[in-house]
């Protein structure tokens, strides 16, 4: 992460802690601060997808929410669905919701809602889900 951005992001002494947690919807795209991460874990301000349920994102007593990470690296994996860039997503460049790397994050992580994806591409997501966890029968 550039120096320029590092600055940007408010340090947690910074942060208010009264400030209203988000409340995201089951497969909306939101800008996340992935920092700090450790070794390959993303870092710095990138979108990911969010796959909990909307009960559980709703709940005023449940901080964390479910979230699938995404890139702008096209691999051709089983596990990655391509979402091509609209106005309803908020994506300017295609990008690959990786399946493979769904983490629990505190909502406090997350920045900026971008959009959402539709109900075929989340039933795309929701495939490669079940074939990244080993769930198809």
């Amino acid at each position: 992460m550039s120096d320029e951005a590092r600055q940007t992001l408010p340090s947690p002494r910074q942060q208010d802690t009264h400030a209203v947690i988000a409340s995201p919807r089951r497969g909306e795209i939101w800008d996340v601060n992935w920092s700090p991460g450790r070794g390959a874990e993303q870092q710095g301000v990138r979108p990911a997808l969010i796959i909990q349920n909307d009960r559980g994102n709703a709940s005023p007593t449940y901080p964390l929410t479910i979230v699938a990470s995404m890139s702008r690296t096209e691999r051709e994996l089983p596990l990655h669905v391509r979402i091509a860039p609209n106005e309803d997503n908020g994506l300017v460049d295609f990008t690959d919701v990786k399946c493979e790397q769904v983490m629990s994050i505190e909502k406090s992580r997350l920045l900026r809602r971008r959009g959402a994806i539709n109900t075929e591409e989340l039933s795309r997501v929701d495939l490669a889900l079940k074939l990244s966890l080993n769930l198809l029968s």
